[in-house]
């Protein structure tokens, strides 16, 4: 079994005691670096990465091979890539690109396992008279239409 799978068996062990976790990303490189970030359904806090970390470690030899782990969460800038990660942000602002490159910025008001719906205003012109409206927009796009998708950040 080569070092990257044993990290995938132990990683995969671990995260089966915490249900509402689930792996991102995990990168193991050739000088024996591991990467592993990490989200959770209720969001990632510290004791989460330390645990996941203490589980690997506790398992690997260090004597046998010379390696370094880090844990980490989903930073905010990064992009979504699984149907969990969308029905966890239902309610929050999104930067959608579509494979059409298409950008909308706007809600998600839903996530299932095909598509997602965003809601949004925009200022238009009136279709009789002058001046601008406000309209109401709404829009679904598969999953398979989403080049990238950004959860947005207000303060």
């Amino acid at each position: 079994m080569s070092f990257k799978d044993k990290v995938k068996v132990l990683l995969d062990e671990a995260l089966a005691q915490k249900t509402s976790m689930f792996l991102i990303d995990l990168t193991v490189t050739e000088d024996n670096k591991i990467s592993i970030t990490l989200d959770d359904d209720n969001g990632v806090i510290l004791q989460d990465c330390m645990d996941i970390s203490r589980a690997i470690e506790h398992k690997l030899d260090e004597e046998e091979l010379i390696y370094s782990i880090d844990v980490a969460s989903a930073g905010v800038s990064t992009p979504l890539k699984f149907i969990r990660q969308y029905k966890k942000n239902v309610g929050r602002n999104l930067k959608v690109t579509t494979n059409e490159l298409e950008k909308i910025e706007a809600k998600l008001t839903n996530a299932d396992d095909e598509k997602i719906t965003l809601e949004w205003q925009s200022r238009e012109p009136k279709k009789i008279g002058k001046g601008k409206e406000t309209v109401n927009n709404k829009k679904e796009i598969a999953y398979s239409e989403i080049k990238e998708a950004i959860v947005l950040i207000s303060f």
